[in-house]
């Protein structure tokens, strides 16, 4: 037999070093020769036989080289499918296929959107995904590494030999790829990484769909296109859904914490669980929305799931993603939308994950002083790498996508934006211009916007950013960002600090009560009391009330009333709605057996009746971002601490007004300014006896005055309970 191979191919193939083994492993036609050369690496093989596919022998390989290279030579053949009869160096014989006899997954129009930053569903293509090649089925692989010598799959199936299973590189991209037949889902995998300095990487796939549970880091081959969806429904509505101007209360929940099984606590429950627990939990408290901190992979329990090492996998922690789809379903079916934390602002260092995937900073920036947050200890996304913006905003469409999320939570947007975030003088590059805005990171997050909601009618996106960056919740043709909603972190700060003052000092610090409503309109806000307020030595909410265990609960009852009837949509953090009295701990549960004392259960009341008041009154919500809105009835009473306005829907006659007291004082007949000649109804009172309250009410229908007060023609008294906040509604 001839042998056309030299040496040191065959030794490079051996030991791992062949930068293109497509080109020599397989069947080809030699240069200068018509007949056809099958050749093969099969450590650990003692003979080796080709065979059809109806199990004729075909001829026996010639083993060129005891390490287990192999060749056979076929006069001039069209192209045939063969197999492998393969038999071990312990005298066990099996067949398997020839990996290399088998063409790209990969198309010319892959690799060119990809490369230019706009194949939108490059998931479909990169990863693991059980696919059928030539009659044949398995998986196909496929991975961006441009600067990597050699990639190869590895696994079980393959003793995690690198030599075995070498992908196909694609120099015009950077990508690999390989189909690798005769496994399927289930099968664990990791890519092998032959650096430029021949170092070893081993790493998981920045694709995959599922993961080992940790502290395994390995890929699992998931097919995520074989749950059937039972939310048909909800997502033709979601489509003509506009939800600027319908009521949204969001439940935000860490999944980890939020119940857990075992004596101590020390077990998480599944998705499927949690579909049975949560789902009703959250519509029967009133809320119209949950959201979950983040649920990609990630390896660490501690950082939340904001240490993200899987962009396109649900963490396995809680199940499979046909689990996660499951309870996501569940939640549709009955009328909940679901938002979901997202991480495009940095990454961790873990070895597995995306840091110096290549053995280069291919996701990240090579600078440190662009490339890494010193106080996270995590790397930042180099957003002006074509490639890098593509794989981010696939994620985040792949999530709304497949996965049926109704929204993007998009953390840490402050420090995307800022190149001098949390970093001293000379630690940052400024721009081109000079400045320290990062254009790239602005470019990328006006893309993902665009595409986002250009592509998923009725989603939302949502920026967790805290400065005052301008127009963040604005489309993008204006010169926004292209964010339907941000999170307003100064209405937050300055009410918090308000309320958790003496109700003595209040007059003092009235300000902080009103000032959010010089701003309150120029974002589409959400008020958010998120798991932020609740950890890192915050205490509770509960903790911050000042007075007596009574006042506590009041204080915290009237702030929610506040809250809940002022403009902007509604975040509250699990646990808070019912005053759980110790700050947020991750690795264990919430507190519920505090459900059993009357003050807290009445705190679940005074939430779960806010949300129903909500709902079912659409001057709460209908013109949360417009000035027509809402109107002042008396911000400047400082002395008595008491705030009185009125909240309007489309139609400015559909009103309620509202009326806060933050002392522990009764206030008997209150005058307040009316401009409708008709009678009033108290329609919520945060001093409830069912709340824990002092029962104060109003009773029965409130007449008018004709005294004008308050700049009103007309006015009425009422009694204000101490430390509440009261709704009044006309009675026409």
């Amino acid at each position: 037999m001839k042998n056309l191979l030299n040496q040191d191919e065959m030794n490079a193939i051996i030991e791992g070093n062949h930068d293109n083994v497509f080109a020599v492993l397989g069947p080809h036609k030699d240069k200068g020769s018509k007949n056809i050369f099958i050749r093969a690496f099969l450590p650990h093989a003692a003979k080796v036989e080709v065979i059809s596919e109806d199990g004729k022998k075909l001829g026996q390989m010639t083993k060129l080289d005891e390490r287990g290279f192999y060749q056979i030579e076929f006069g001039k053949v069209n192209d045939f499918s063969y197999r492998f009869l393969i038999e071990n160096d312990k005298g066990q014989t099996y067949e398997a296929e020839d990996v290399y006899r088998f063409g790209s997954t990969l198309g010319d129009i892959d690799e060119y959107l990809f490369s230019e930053g706009n194949h939108h569903e490059i998931y479909k293509k990169l990863g693991a995904h059980e696919i059928e090649m030539n009659g044949v089925k398995g998986v196909s692989f496929a991975v961006w590494a441009p600067n990597a010598k050699r990639v190869s799959v590895v696994g079980d199936f393959n003793f995690w030999d690198g030599r075995r299973n070498v992908m196909r590189k694609h120099p015009s991209c950077g990508l690999w790829d390989i189909f690798i037949p005769d496994i399927a889902q289930g099968c664990v995998y990791k890519y092998e990484i032959k650096t430029a300095n021949d170092n070893i990487l081993l790493k998981s796939d920045p694709f995959a769909f599922y993961s080992e549970v940790r502290p395994k880091t390995a890929s699992v081959v998931y097919d995520i296109d074989r749950y059937r969806w039972g939310d048909d429904e909800w997502m033709k509505i979601r489509e003509s859904h506009n939800t600027f101007d319908k009521p949204i209360s969001i439940y935000e929940v860490h999944l980890g914490s939020w119940r857990r099984k075992g004596t101590f606590g020390e077990n998480f429950l599944t998705y499927r669980v949690f579909a049975d627990y949560l789902v009703p939990y959250v519509v029967n408290m009133g809320f119209t929305h949950v959201e979950f901190l983040p649920l990609c992979e990630h390896p660490l329990d501690a950082s939340w799931g904001y240490q993200v090492t899987g962009l396109f996998a649900p963490t396995s922690r809680f199940g499979t993603p046909d689990d996660f789809k499951y309870m996501i379903d569940r939640f549709h079916q009955a009328g909940i939308s679901v938002i979901m934390d997202w991480v495009p602002a940095h990454f961790p260092k873990d070895a597995h994950g995306l840091c110096c995937f290549d053995g280069t900073c291919l996701y990240e920036h090579a600078d440190p002083k662009k490339g890494e947050h010193k106080d996270w200890g995590t790397k930042i996304y180099n957003y002006g790498r074509t490639e890098v913006n593509n794989v981010l905003c696939a994620s985040a469409l792949f999530w709304l996508k497949e996965y049926h999320i109704d929204g993007l939570r998009v953390d840490a947007v402050a420090s995307m934006l800022y190149l001098d975030y949390s970093r001293k003088d000379g630690e940052w590059i400024p721009n081109c211009y000079g400045g320290n805005e990062n254009l790239e990171a602005i470019s990328f997050l006006r893309k993902m916007n665009e595409l986002a909601y250009g592509e998923n009618q009725g989603i939302m996106t949502v920026a967790e950013e805290s400065t005052a960056w301008p127009m963040v919740s604005r489309p993008t043709s204006m010169g926004g960002l292209g964010f339907g909603y941000k999170w307003n972190m100064g209405w937050m700060n300055d009410t918090l600090k308000y309320i958790s003052h003496e109700p003595v000092h209040r007059k003092y610090h009235h300000g902080m009560l009103t000032f959010g409503l010089l701003y309150a309109f120029n974002e589409n806000f959400i008020l958010p009391i998120s798991h932020d307020e609740v950890v890192h030595g915050k205490g509770s909410m509960l903790s911050k009330m000042p007075g007596d265990e009574w006042q506590k609960f009041a204080n915290l009852r009237a702030y929610y009333g506040f809250m809940w009837t002022h403009p902007g949509k509604k975040l509250l953090f699990m646990g808070c709605e019912f005053g759980q009295d110790w700050e947020w701990n991750s690795a264990e549960s919430l507190r519920w057996h505090l459900l059993e004392y009357p003050m807290y259960k009445g705190m679940q009341n005074c939430v779960r009746d806010l949300n129903l008041m909500y709902q079912g009154n659409s001057a709460l919500y209908e013109e949360d971002f417009d000035y027509k809105g809402f109107e002042w009835i008396e911000h400047s009473n400082s002395d008595d601490s008491v705030i009185s306005f009125i909240r309007k829907g489309h139609n400015p006659d559909n009103y309620l007004i509202v009326i806060c007291n933050f002392t522990p004082v009764v206030r008997h007949n209150y005058r307040v300014g009316v401009f409708e000649p008709c009678k009033y109804q108290e329609i919520f009172n945060s001093d409830d006896p069912s709340y824990f309250g002092s029962g104060v009410r109003n009773e029965g229908e409130i007449y008018i005055s004709m005294q004008g007060w308050n700049m009103k023609p007309y006015s009425i008294e009422v009694t204000l309970p101490p430390l509440s906040t009261i709704v009044i509604k006309p009675v026409r």
